[in-house]
């Protein structure tokens, strides 16, 4: 096994101690940090979206701090101000909470579009512009943010430009009675993030992330993702369909997905195990489609189940 394999594999099993019965979730998690993306996490309260990213951070031991999205937060509440200095007679820039290598935004739907868009610069570009000055942020970086379904009231569905710019979307789901059980028996005298100690450093990471572009991927799968994208933007039951951001997301998370399962290449597979949690919330669908329960997940399962993987030979 390759030394970047045994690091993300580790941080899957240190989460494990505090997140119960998700190693699916939580190996999408390490894949979207490993693949330098953010994490959209979208599910009801108290299902362990918090704890989830708050372990993540203490597992790399790396700077982390959260946001929490509330209707009258500012942009400026997020990214920090200059406020002037009387005795230098200048301007001093005062970092807002963005400025970190682990960003919880917590609840983000809750907050209004603009204050919600003062996200955007940081995700893309790995820097924010205060007062017309660029400071960069610290790497490792990565956004968290935890979203409840939108039909809870006092919520904002998040902007097309902002839900792109999530790498993933993951659901967390309720545990199983039996996951439930060792839930309660675990914290019954004490949290175990609190014991929670780092096994990687953010220096192992960087070099975690390098090695993720060096997996190879054959001009094939790289026509297969291009193909995936292209049929949700033909589909009937969309409207917008995936960008070439997402395509890039999708062939970037797939070879994080690859080194963690200790592979140096790509496989139609892990394509198709990443497709939906990368394209279904990108999507916007149709009206009509929305009143028959047509979500973007159900179509990107119909796209992977009927387009062929190129080079494949149908049997006679």
């Amino acid at each position: 096994m390759s030394g970047a394999s045994q690091v993300l594999q580790g941080i899957v099993r240190n989460v494990e101690r505090v997140i119960v019965g998700k190693r699916s979730e939580i190996e999408l998690t390490v894949v979207t940090l490993a693949s330098q993306g953010h994490l959209l996490i979208e599910d009801v309260p108290g299902v362990g979206k918090t704890v989830l990213a708050k372990a993540l951070a203490r597992s790399m031991g790396l700077l982390f701090k959260r946001i929490q999205f509330t209707p009258d937060l500012l942009p400026s509440d997020v990214t920090g101000v200059s406020i002037y200095n009387q005795g230098s007679g200048e301007f001093e820039y005062r970092p807002g909470p963005v400025v970190a290598q682990v960003v919880l935004a917590d609840e983000i739907n809750r907050a209004t579009p603009k204050t919600q868009a003062a996200l955007l610069e940081a995700m893309e570009e790995h820097q924010i512009t205060v007062d017309g000055i660029t400071h960069a942020l610290p790497r490792p970086f990565i956004v968290l943010a935890t979203q409840n379904p939108i039909e809870y009231e006092g919520t904002f569905p998040l902007p097309e430009s902002q839900l792109d710019r999530f790498t993933l979307r993951v659901h967390l789901g309720y545990p199983t009675r039996d996951e439930e059980i060792e839930i309660l028996n675990r914290q019954q005298q004490v949290h175990p993030l609190e014991s929670l100690e780092a096994v990687t450093s953010p220096e192992e990471l960087l070099d975690v992330q390098r090695a993720v572009r060096e997996i190879f991927v054959d001009d094939l799968i790289r026509r297969y993702i291009v193909d995936l994208a292209g049929a949700t933007r033909k589909h009937p039951d969309v409207y917008v369909g995936a960008s070439p951001r997402a395509s890039l997301a999708l062939c970037r998370a797939a070879q994080a997905w690859a080194l963690l399962h200790d592979r140096d290449y790509v496989t139609p597979d892990d394509v198709k195990a990443l497709a939906p949690s990368v394209f279904s919330h990108r999507m916007i669908v149709q009206p009509a489609a929305r009143v028959k329960d047509v979500n973007g997940q159900v179509i990107v399962d119909d796209i992977t189940a009927t387009l062929p993987v190129p080079g494949s030979r149908v049997l006679a």
